[in-house]
């Protein structure tokens, strides 16, 4: 975000020179914070085994790294008081909400927000990234996109998606498969095979 405000007061037409120095020392003074955290959360790590191996767990998912699993643990408390993926969605304001009035619904569907922002945030640019790089994510968002026509929509949808996978993960204690749907079709013929 403030890269952006840099860029914007970079293209004025008359960019102003202390504003300039002071959003680059924003910039530096986040880096730093950001360089702190993370050295913070390796410190973590390396006392806390069990969490070690969550956060391994978490960041065998694509997109999902280190600090997003750290934050995802953190914001749902290891997931302890988490049930099951539709409360973990509501808890995260990733749930589908309907505008109403009496019988009829008027307008479209939407996420609530009613939720925890900073799981929403974090889960953000990990969706985008498993989009990129992941054929499973990949095939998400391009037929949420070819549905609705709405890319952010279906991005959202990825977020969700990523979140319940990181609940599933954690729970079962299983590395994420990426060919694990493949398995499981194979799985199926080779069953339907086996009756004939």
């Amino acid at each position: 975000m403030i890269k952006n405000q840099l860029h914007a007061e970079k293209a004025e037409s008359d960019p102003n020179p202390s504003t300039l120095r002071r959003i680059k020392q924003r910039i530096e003074l986040l880096n730093k914070q950001e360089k702190v955290i993370k050295e913070e959360i390796e410190t973590l790590l390396k006392t806390e085994k069990g969490l070690k191996e969550e956060l391994a767990l978490i960041c065998s998912i694509p997109g999902i790294r280190t600090l997003t699993a750290a934050t995802i643990l953190a914001e749902t408390n290891g997931f302890e008081l988490v049930r099951n993926k539709r409360q973990l969605a509501s808890y995260a304001g990733f749930d589908v909400q309907e505008k109403q009035s009496g019988t009829s619904v008027k307008g479209k569907t939407r996420i609530s927000k009613k939720g925890n922002k900073n799981l929403r945030k974090a889960m953000h640019l990990p969706a985008l990234t498993a989009i990129r790089h992941d054929e499973r994510f990949k095939a998400i968002f391009a037929r949420i996109v070819s549905k609705h026509g709405i890319k952010m929509k279906a991005a959202v949808a990825v977020q969700r998606k990523l979140l319940e996978m990181s609940y599933t993960i954690f729970k079962t204690r299983t590395l994420y498969n990426k060919n694990y749907l493949v398995k499981e079709k194979v799985s199926e013929k080779e069953y339907q095979i086996q009756q004939v």
